[in-house]
C-alpha cells in the first residue's frame, strides 16, 4: 500500500510533539513493506531544529518551499496512491484537500491531530486555515487524534462520513529506561511545548506545589516559555529537548506530569503522547483527570491522577517503592497496547478499501 500524506513537520519535533507519533507510525509501516510519501512544507519556524534528515527505507520526506512548487510532485505521487491523507495544521491544508480529493486514490482521508481546538475554533466562527471550506464530507474517512465526544462533533458540526479515533502512542524501540541525567534530575518534572490553554492545570498541579514544596526539585522541558513565565528557585528549565533526550528526561525523575489543553480535556478520550513515552520508560505519571482516560490506564496502578493541588503534594509524598511499582504497571500497559505499531496496524485496517463504510463509527 501507497500512502501519501500531506501534514506540519516529521523532520523537526520542536514545539512538535506530532513528529515522535509520525515517526513511529511511519516506522512500523514501512516495515512490512508499506511506502510512506511524507509532504512537508519547509518553514522557517522548523528549519533550524530538524531532528529528523529522512525516512526509513520505504519513506519518503519531501521539504517544498512552496505549494505550486511541488504542485507537479505531489500530482505524481497521487497518480498511484492507495491512500492520500491531510492532516489538522498542515500550511497548505485547503489547496492539499482539493488535490487528494480530486485524485484516484482509494481512500481519501483528513487526520485531526488537534480536534477539539479544530471544533472549538469553528463554533467560535473562526476560519480554521487548514480544513476546507466546505467541511470534511468529502472524505472518506476522517481519523481523530482524540475520541469520544471529539468523534460526533466531526460527524455534526463538520460533516465527516466516517469517523475513527487514531491515539497516541509510543515507539518502544526509542523510548525504553535510560540512565538517568544530573542536569535533569528532579522529583517532579513536566515535559511540554507552552500553551496557554494548558497554564491554569500547570499552575495547578505543578507550580503551586513547588511553592509548597521549596525543598524539592520541579523540571520543565519544552519551548516556547515566555519571558514572564512564573519561575521559582526550586524550578529548574531545560529547553527543548530533541526525542533522544526524552527517556532520560523522564528517567532522571522520580515522576513525571501530563498536563492536557483544556479544550481536549474538555472532550476526553485525549491521551497525550507523553503519557506512553513516560509509560514506556517506566517513569510513573502523574495526569490530570478527563473522561475516558481509565480507558488507557488503571488509576491508583498505572497512573496517578490529579485533580487539586494537594493531590500532586501527596503523590509527592509516596515511597519510591510504590512510585516504581507504578511505573513498571504503566511500562506493562503500554508494550501491551499503546506501542506505534498497535496503531499502525489498526491504521491499517481503517484504510483498507474493503472496511469504508459511510456509517462505521467507533468510540
Amino acid at each position: 500500500m501507497k500512502l501519501v500524506i500531506f501534514g506540519l513537520a516529521v523532520s523537526s519535533s520542536w514545539g512538535n510533539g506530532h513528529a515522535t507519533l509520525w515517526r513511529g507510525l511511519i516506522a512500523s509501516l514501512t516495515s512490512w513493506g508499506h511506502r510512506v510519501v511524507f509532504f512537508e512544507r519547509d518553514l522557517p519556524f522548523y528549519a533550524p531544529h530538524r531532528d529528523l534528515k529522512e525516512l526509513p527505507p520505504g519513506g519518503e520526506l519531501v521539504l517544498y518551499p512552496g505549494w505550486e512548487d511541488v504542485l507537479p510532485r505531489a500530482r505524481r505521487e497521487l497518480a498511484d496512491a492507495d491512500v492520500a491523507m491531510v492532516t489538522s495544521y498542515c500550511p497548505d491544508g485547503v489547496a492539499a484537500s482539493r488535490l487528494v480529493l480530486d485524485s484516484r486514490a482509494a481512500v481519501k482521508c483528513f487526520y485531526d491531530l488537534d480536534t477539539p481546538v479544530t471544533v472549538e475554533r469553528t463554533r467560535a466562527g473562526e476560519t480554521v486555515e487548514y480544513l476546507p471550506p466546505e467541511g470534511l464530507g468529502g472524505f472518506d474517512l476522517v481519523l481523530s487524534y482524540t475520541g469520544g465526544m471529539a468523534l460526533h462533533a466531526l460527524r455534526q458540526e463538520l460533516g465527516a462520513r466516517r469517523v475513527a479515533p487514531l491515539y497516541g502512542h509510543v515507539d518502544p524501540a526509542a523510548y525504553r529506561a535510560t540512565p538517568p541525567k544530573e542536569s535533569y534530575r528532579g522529583d517532579l518534572s513536566y515535559l511540554g511545548t507552552y500553551a496557554a490553554n494548558r497554564q491554569a492545570a500547570l499552575e495547578r498541579f505543578f507550580l503551586e506545589p513547588a511553592r509548597k514544596l521549596p525543598h524539592r526539585r520541579f523540571v520543565i522541558g519544552g519551548a516556547q516559555y515566555p519571558a514572564d513565565f512564573a519561575w521559582t528557585r526550586n524550578l529548574w528549565f531545560v529547553q527543548h529537548l530533541p526525542p533522544p533526550e526524552h527517556p532520560a528526561f523522564y528517567c532522571s525523575s522520580a515522576l513525571t506530569l501530563n498536563v492536557t489543553r483544556a479544550p481536549m480535556a474538555a472532550m476526553g478520550y485525549c491521551p497525550s503522547g507523553r503519557l506512553f513515552e513516560a509509560g514506556a520508560c517506566g517513569t510513573p505519571v502523574l495526569s490530570d483527570d478527563w473522561e475516558g482516560l481509565d480507558t488507557f490506564f488503571r488509576p491508583g496502578e498505572e497512573i496517578l491522577v490529579c485533580r487539586t493541588t494537594e493531590d500532586t503534594v501527596e503523590a509527592l509524598s509516596r515511597s519510591p517503592e510504590e512510585l516504581s511499582r507504578i511505573g513498571r504497571a504503566a511500562r506493562e500497559r503500554v508494550l501491551a497496547e499503546h506501542t506505534s505499531e498497535h496503531r499502525a496496524r489498526e491504521l491499517v485496517a481503517l484504510l483498507d478499501p474493503a472496511c469504508v463504510e459511510p456509517d462505521a463509527m467507533r468510540t
